[in-house]
């Protein structure tokens, strides 16, 4: 038994918000369009994949809350402090995307090493890029 992450599906409120965001979010870090259709779409990387659905309108009420039961955030290693910094400043500054926690910077409370930015998807998801060695 392997164990590995097959797929994680994610219900969206927007998923031409959504489409915009990850999109370039997921070039940056080589992950290639894997599905489309009409009320969705993915990304690959690896043997793992990532789906985005468009929810319901019945069910978009409440909205997406972290500290609710449920995902906290998504995190995406990269190879170095210099890929995180370049990613906030051409990525999240570009945009005009604000970042959680007055990051980009170094969590060593976690890992000597670690450094790490975090910020939201247009649904308030919580993502973080980060760097450990």
């Amino acid at each position: 038994m392997l164990g590995e992450i097959n797929h994680i599906e994610i219900y969206v409120g927007d998923l031409e918000k959504t489409s915009e965001f990850w999109g370039w979010f997921f070039g940056e870090l080589k992950y290639k369009p894997f599905q489309k259709w009409d009320k969705g779409m993915s990304y690959k990387l690896g043997g793992t994949y990532i789906v985005f659905v468009q929810v319901e309108e019945k069910f978009n009420n409440p909205k997406y809350h972290r500290k609710r039961i449920g995902l906290n955030h998504l995190a995406f290693r990269v190879n170095s402090k210099e890929e995180v910094d370049k990613f906030y400043t051409e990525f999240l500054n570009a945009n005009e995307i604000p970042t959680l926690y007055e990051t980009p910077k170094p969590f060593p409370e976690y890992e000597e090493g670690y450094y790490a930015v975090y910020f939201e998807d247009p649904d308030r998801i919580k993502l973080e890029v980060a760097y450990y060695p």
